[in-house]
């Protein structure tokens, strides 16, 4: 029997809301769970709930002076603290010190930071990394515990497209992503599907830490491939829109022949290309500001072996 291990057990864990600020699920469970952190809780794990951008909630805007999400890299988190630096680097600097170092053994085991998004994404876990074995199978159990709901996973690993998320700090990050739902406002379906999706996670690690061995395991996943900007004149201003027939249709396949922009003499603008795609985040809303329409992805299986935690099963030969 061949066997991916895991060394250590889980130990922290931090659940973020708040990292933009109109994106109240998050907002709302995490201040939940400050005043009454029982349901989150599990045996020998320290979970710890946390507002990353307090003023933006204050506000409730998506952030003050830049995106909070894009700052956790290595030139901004080592710039000498002052009181010129935007707001959200400042915050920045603060979350690295309290749940990091980032990329030290010091920093907190996992962070789940919770999000909100305007397109028909339903429930969505977000994946950096396609060789990180251990969310792999998290997001395997979280998948089939939420069935019959669907539940998709974005894999944002790409040369060239860099984020630098807030939840980037932790040794296993993971993005959570629910919708539609608009900006400021609070639904309770999708807070409901939000909260379903933590307790399944903390459930599979406690799981773990007790020593439950998973059998393989293989998971789709929507690669992304690039990003699209809407069509634009020459002053830079917006020349399409979304495309009826696009708009609300995230993971569902796009032929090249299909339309993804209409503008308002009525003309159609297709996907064009050679192959098929999946949209996702169509037509979101905090994504105008990005030059971001929709972004283009590609369907992938990743696969995992049998999964046990090494500490408990020391008793066993493993093998990778």
């Amino acid at each position: 029997m061949t066997y991916h291990v895991v060394e250590d057990p889980i130990k922290k864990v931090a659940i973020f809301g708040g990292t933009h600020g109109n994106e109240l699920t998050g907002v709302f469970l995490v201040k939940h769970w400050l005043d009454n952190g029982a349901e989150i809780q599990r045996t020998g794990l320290e979970v710890k709930p946390f507002i990353t951008n307090p003023r933006a909630v204050k506000k409730c805007t998506r952030y003050i002076d830049c995106d909070l999400n894009r700052v956790f890299d290595p030139e901004n988190l080592g710039k000498n603290m002052s009181e010129d630096l935007p707001y959200e680097v400042r915050r920045a600097q603060e979350i690295n010190h309290l749940f990091g170092p980032k990329d030290s053994e010091d920093s907190y085991d996992i962070i789940f930071d919770l999000h909100n998004t305007t397109s028909n994404m339903g429930c969505t876990l977000i994946l950096e990394d396609s060789r990180n074995d251990f969310l792999i199978q998290m997001f395997h159990y979280i998948k089939t515990s939420l069935a019959p709901l669907p539940c998709y996973i974005y894999l944002i690993e790409h040369p060239s497209l860099k984020y630098a998320t807030t939840r980037s700090i932790a040794k296993y990050p993971v993005g959570i992503e629910v919708g539609p739902q608009p900006q400021g406002v609070l639904r309770a379906d999708i807070l409901d599907q939000m909260r379903k999706m933590i307790k399944y996670a903390l459930d599979f690690i406690r799981n773990f830490n007790e020593g439950k061995e998973f059998p393989p395991c293989a998971i789709e996943v929507y690669k992304i491939m690039e990003k699209v900007d809407y069509p634009r004149n020459e002053n830079g201003e917006i020349a399409a829109i979304i495309h009826p027939n696009l708009q609300d249709q995230d993971w569902k396949p796009l032929r090249p022949e299909d339309p993804v922009f209409l503008t308002l003499d009525g003309k159609t603008i297709p996907l064009g290309g050679d192959c098929i795609v999946y949209p996702t985040f169509v037509n979101e809303a905090a994504y105008y500001e990005k030059k971001e329409a929709f972004a283009k992805t590609t369907i992938l299986t990743l696969k995992q072996k049998v999964f046990a935690p090494l500490y408990i099963r020391h008793h066993f030969w493993f093998a990778c």
